[in-house]
């Protein structure tokens, strides 16, 4: 299935894959568009909607902010626009922000097949691994659902990448609720050090415990020993997990100041 094509075009142009039919759904209007459902209070970014569409949407800044603040940092203009939000949770990219931004909202990824009929999986459930997911191959992503914001809910991103735009090396999505000097369902997923996005435990030593610099580094430490990095072009294990740790603590900081 052609949509934005930014990956497929380049997998054929590198000989990666040479599919015997391919189908342009581009026309299909019921694929277009992002809308929200209050019957079950989602915001629904359908397949063809593009990652430009995606970071210009109202509904998306008001709905799931945290996509607003990753759009910063996804591709370039030329691929925003062409690119689709789908697409790339449907390719799976470990160091592509989309899929882990699914797995940090608990979004629903819609499948449809003509044998199969419809079906929905959980971003938990969904990601199998490098490039592997729970899509069938008879089975194309019409739409992804993700859960509504609620009114306290704060959320940070930020991502370390050789130039802005690029494919990231680590990037980290955070989310929580301040209440005084605590903060509450604190929940932090990294990306691009594993073959799929990591939601950390070491989130969970927020529950109870006052909000201070001394908790973030240790959050940062234990989430960083979470992650299984493999040794690249980006750095050692040890080194991509000491890159891991120093986002984190960034993105914390920055996303819940310590009150002092």
């Amino acid at each position: 299935m052609l949509a934005g094509g930014q990956s497929l075009m380049a997998s054929l142009n590198l000989r990666l894959a040479a599919p015997t039919l391919l189908v342009d759904i581009n026309r299909i209007d019921s694929l277009k568009g992002i809308e929200y459902d209050p019957s079950t209070h989602e915001l629904c970014i359908k397949a063809l909607a593009r990652h430009a569409d995606t970071a210009r949407s109202e509904l998306v800044a008001n709905h799931a902010p945290l996509l607003t603040l990753a759009m910063r940092h996804v591709a370039h203009p030329a691929i925003q626009n062409r690119g689709t939000t789908c697409g790339s949770i449907a390719l799976a990219d470990p160091s592509a922000e989309m899929p882990a931004c699914a797995l940090a909202l608990d979004a629903r990824i819609v499948l449809e097949s003509q044998a199969g009929g419809r079906r929905s999986v959980p971003a938990s459930d969904f990601f199998l691994g490098l490039y592997e997911t729970a899509r069938r191959d008879d089975e194309l992503i019409t739409e992804v659902r993700y859960p509504c914001r609620a009114p306290d809910d704060v959320f940070g991103f930020d991502e370390l990448s050789r130039r802005h735009g690029d494919f990231a090396i680590a990037g980290v999505c955070v989310s929580g609720r301040r209440r005084g000097d605590r903060i509450q369902n604190l929940r932090l997923t990294v990306f691009g050090t594993d073959p799929i996005p990591i939601r950390c435990e070491a989130a969970r030593a927020a529950d109870d415990a006052d909000w201070t610099e001394a908790l973030i580094a240790h959050i940062a430490d234990a989430a960083s020993r979470e992650l299984n990095p493999d040794d690249g072009p980006y750095g050692s294990p040890r080194v991509r997990r000491i890159q891991a740790a120093a986002l984190i603590r960034r993105t914390l900081s920055g996303t819940f100041p310590t009150q002092d």
